[in-house]
């Protein structure tokens, strides 16, 4: 289709900008404002706020430059008026500890997937006395979102179940056990937790422990599953941290590490599965008199970068959230468009050395 424009009927021009109506103070601009700032015709002014791809590159440039100019918002009412669409992405975040800097980064992934897009995020609350489900139900119930984002899956987890049933796109940040396909991005907490076990080993720890989180949870089962096979496969002997998981507190998790390195026979090697896990511990290990890198290791999962600055140095196995966040957006646009849920599966991989 070609382009448009308004034409001035004198002289059969593009009306240039400087000859536009100004804006009155307080007044919305509209697809209409633009279209008299720029001389193109509202439905090309409509177009290349989309991106089509069937306008030219300058045309485009010129009229997002105009748009953001004069502060341009869709009207959002009137676009689900039309599109039956309320161009929201609801993003499910967890108030547990070590969500701290994962929402941080899964954000700042997620609005980089939807730069240019006709969507925006927003943040859903999932309270720490409420049930999982209570968000979903909500969304469902008063349509609030095109599609939504979710982490800490359970093997049977009931949103999952539900969202299935509805028909509903959303993307989890983790995995389950049902038999039928749907769109998540995961971390191979397996191979993270098994390759910590082999780092520890070859550091010559004999007794190495974990931290894991509330068994409820599909990764704390990846993780436990790759821990154990890490075990048998080395001989080492080992423990489950007693006393505290990846959800108490750090205070919890602190004391928990201190008691235990403070007794007999105490673990020469631990894994922590989590940044604000990782800090407790080495501070209840260095409360209990250890030396962490001489007669105890530590080998940490983190999201935050934070180990790069922490000292005595610790082994730190980085886990993207960024792009888990940006490719969880991605893939949950592909299912709004209606793309099969198994093209919409990602496992990110852990980085492995010994």
């Amino acid at each position: 289709m070609a382009e448009t424009d308004t034409r001035d009927k004198k002289r059969g021009k593009p009306r240039p900008v400087e000859g536009a109506t100004p804006l009155k103070p307080g007044r919305r601009p509209t697809l209409r404002t633009i279209a008299e700032m720029t001389g193109f015709a509202i439905t090309t002014i409509s177009r290349a706020l989309n991106n089509a791809p069937e306008l030219s590159e300058e045309t485009r440039t010129r009229v997002q430059k105009v748009a953001a100019e004069v502060g341009y918002v869709p009207d959002r009412t009137a676009l689900r008026l039309k599109t039956g669409r309320t161009h929201v992405i609801s993003l499910i975040l967890d108030p547990h500890d070590e969500i701290l800097g994962f929402g941080q980064s899964m954000v700042s992934g997620l609005t980089e997937a939807l730069r240019g897009t006709s969507y925006h995020l927003v943040i859903t609350p999932m309270f720490t006395n409420g049930a999982p489900i209570d968000p979903i139900r909500y969304l469902l119930r008063n349509k609030a979102a095109d599609g939504v984002i979710f982490s800490r899956t359970q093997p049977d987890d009931d949103r999952v179940k539900l969202l299935m049933e509805e028909d509903f796109p959303f993307v989890s940040h983790g995995r389950t056990a049902f038999p039928s396909p749907h769109p998540y991005v995961d971390y191979d907490n397996y191979a993270f937790a098994h390759h910590a076990v082999m780092r520890l080993k070859a550091k010559g720890c004999r007794k190495v422990t974990i931290i894991l989180p509330p068994m409820r949870f599909s990764f704390g089962h990846h993780l436990k599953d790759g821990f154990m096979a890490a075990i048998r496969e080395t001989g080492l002997t080992f423990e489950i941290l007693e006393g505290a998981t990846l959800d108490n507190t750090a205070d919890d998790i602190r004391l928990a590490a201190m008691r235990r390195a403070a007794e007999p026979d105490s673990p020469d090697g631990f894994i922590c599965t989590g940044d604000a896990a990782a800090l407790s511990v080495m501070a209840g290990l260095t409360d209990a008199g250890r030396k962490i890198g001489e007669d105890v290791h530590v080998v940490v999962k983190q999201t935050s970068g934070i180990f790069s600055q922490v000292r005595p140095r610790v082994d730190a196995i980085f886990e993207d959230t960024a792009l888990a966040g940006q490719q969880m957006g991605e893939l949950l646009l592909r299912r709004i468009q209606g793309e099969p849920a198994e093209n919409l599966q990602i496992l990110h991989e852990p980085e492995l050395w010994y």
